[in-house]
């Protein structure tokens, strides 16, 4: 079974002010900009829905408001898609072509790859094993997680630093082509992201 990653550019503290804000004008935009995409959503999960699981729209006010979430763990996995949909409308979305679709331990080794470049700030493991901004609920998938703007500066530094070392030894770490590859859309990600004041990166493994 293969899994994906949807990346984001965003403000990642203003984006996680959002859970709890109780903006009623932001629910309104993404019900009117996501219509087709919600409606299909509770198509999808229709049997879920049936047996207590809250509708899309009904998720994405609960994220919206900062609650009231089911008690049900297996209802849990509408809240991160609900805060995927806010991501979705409030940021900006990441080339992740490297990254839809992967298999097995493909983002740890893509992971391996930064490390020997000399970037440990950032990880693309943290897509798959971080967590919802609080209070949302834990859920498996949609997986959450995020770089901020400094440790998306502090990676890039690193790699600038590998780069002179690199070109002053002329010995290159052997890494493979598609490894090569995923590292530099990561380092295209922290690009845009160090561009641009307070702003990181969230990412989704569904």
């Amino acid at each position: 079974m293969s899994s994906s990653l949807s990346v984001y550019l965003l403000d990642v503290t203003a984006t996680r002010a959002l859970v709890g804000s109780r903006d009623g004008e932001l629910l309104a935009v993404i019900r009117d900009s996501f219509a087709d995409q919600l409606a299909h959503a509770d198509s999808e999960f229709a049997d879920s829905i049936q047996s207590g699981a809250p509708t899309a729209f009904e998720a994405l006010t609960a994220v919206v408001d900062g609650g009231p979430f089911s008690d049900d763990k297996n209802h849990a996995f509408q809240y991160g898609y609900a805060y995927q949909r806010v991501c979705d409308l409030t940021g900006s979305f990441l080339d992740n072509s490297c990254f839809t679709p992967h298999r097995g331990s493909w983002l740890s080794d893509v992971d391996e790859g930064l490390t020997a470049l000399g970037v440990t700030a950032v990880s693309v493991a943290d897509f798959d094993y971080g967590m919802l901004p609080e209070p949302l609920p834990w859920t498996d998938t949609p997986s959450c997680g995020e770089w901020t703007h400094e440790q998306c500066v502090r990676a890039l530094e690193q790699f600038e630093a590998t780069k002179r070392a690199v070109d002053a030894s002329g010995q290159a770490p052997p890494l493979e082509p598609e490894i090569v590859e995923a590292v530099m859309q990561c380092l295209g990600w922290l690009r845009h992201a160090a561009a641009r004041p307070g702003f990181g990166v969230i990412g989704f493994r569904f």
